[in-house]
């Protein structure tokens, strides 16, 4: 059995094509769910906000850097646990976010805002933890990765996608009322349907190094749920507003770590494998997760909310 960081996945170029329009379809859906009245309501909840995008942004990535030291991955699986890591979080959140009984208006504003600062934070968050790893920083400057090139990647796949929702939902009410849900299930059925299709092209490695991968992702996972609901706690917000920013943190866009592994990392081994495995493992874990609070009325609810959930 090969190092896994020798493994390159297949995955022809027409298919990744396609696999980036799927992903804009799928921006696009979530930019369906924000209005302008989102990025508003920041300065209505500006602790809620900071804290969260802080803990996405700057703690997130510092925490996945310490846990690869901490399990002695090797070099691929740790730039796939620090992409991933950079990834925004997807509309699933929101979603996870109503079930948990938490504050939806405040997911849905940090969903919003993270995927607009994502457009320039992420590929300068991940060339900045993955260039001073002790391990992964040669395999990562042997990819000879721009920054810049990527982030242009990134505004095509989300960027464009984003604005365009936002302005159909803002300018045609009516028409995205109707659209909104049928695109949504869609494009995310979509999307689970490529990162199959990446597995099953590449069954053999997955079934080689799953085992590998497993548990590392598990523990990331598990550990982003953590620093997002710690990080609300340490900062004295109601545990109404800590479900939120916890789920927020611990649901990451995996499907666009996939795309930009295919795109810029020629389908590298580890990365894939964590970027395919974490895409079905945080939607488990944030299941669980949020039915377990869902039974639990959270402290700092407001009652209209209250009486809804």
């Amino acid at each position: 059995m090969l190092p896994i960081d020798e493994i390159r996945l297949n995955f022809n170029p027409a298919s990744l094509v396609v696999l980036n329009a799927v992903l804009g379809f799928l921006m696009f859906g979530i930019a369906l769910d924000t209005r302008v009245a989102d990025f508003r309501r920041v300065l209505r909840m500006p602790l809620a906000m900071a804290v969260g995008i802080a803990a996405q942004f700057l703690v997130l990535p510092a925490v996945t850097f310490g846990l690869t030291l901490l399990l002695g991955v090797g070099p691929s699986i740790a730039l796939g646990m620090l992409l991933v890591a950079c990834c925004p979080p997807g509309n699933v959140s929101n979603i996870l976010t109503h079930r948990a009984r938490g504050n939806v208006a405040l997911s849905v504003s940090m969903t919003a805002i993270s995927n607009a600062l994502s457009i320039v934070l992420m590929p300068l968050n991940f060339a900045f933890w993955a260039g001073m790893h002790p391990t992964a920083a040669a395999l990562f400057r042997s990819i000879t990765l721009d920054p810049l090139e990527m982030a242009g990647h990134i505004v095509v796949i989300i960027g464009l996608p984003f604005v365009l929702g936002i302005v159909c939902a803002e300018r045609l009410p009516r028409l995205t009322q109707r659209i909104r849900k049928p695109v949504r299930i869609l494009s995310f059925m979509c999307l689970i349907a490529f990162i199959l299709g990446a597995i099953a092209g590449n069954w053999r490695y997955f079934l080689d190094y799953v085992t590998l991968v497993l548990l590392a992702v598990a523990l990331h996972d598990a550990l982003a749920f953590a620093t997002g609901y710690l990080c609300a706690r340490a900062s004295g917000l109601a545990d109404y507003d800590r479900r939120a920013v916890a789920i927020e943190v611990g649901i990451r866009n995996a499907g666009l770590g996939l795309v930009l592994i295919f795109s810029f990392f020629g389908g590298l081994g580890g990365m894939a494998v964590v970027a395919g495995v974490w895409g079905f493992w945080d939607i488990i874990a944030g299941l669980l997760l949020a039915g377990w609070w869902g039974r639990r009325p959270p402290a700092g609810a407001p009652v209209a909310a209250e009486a809804r959930a």
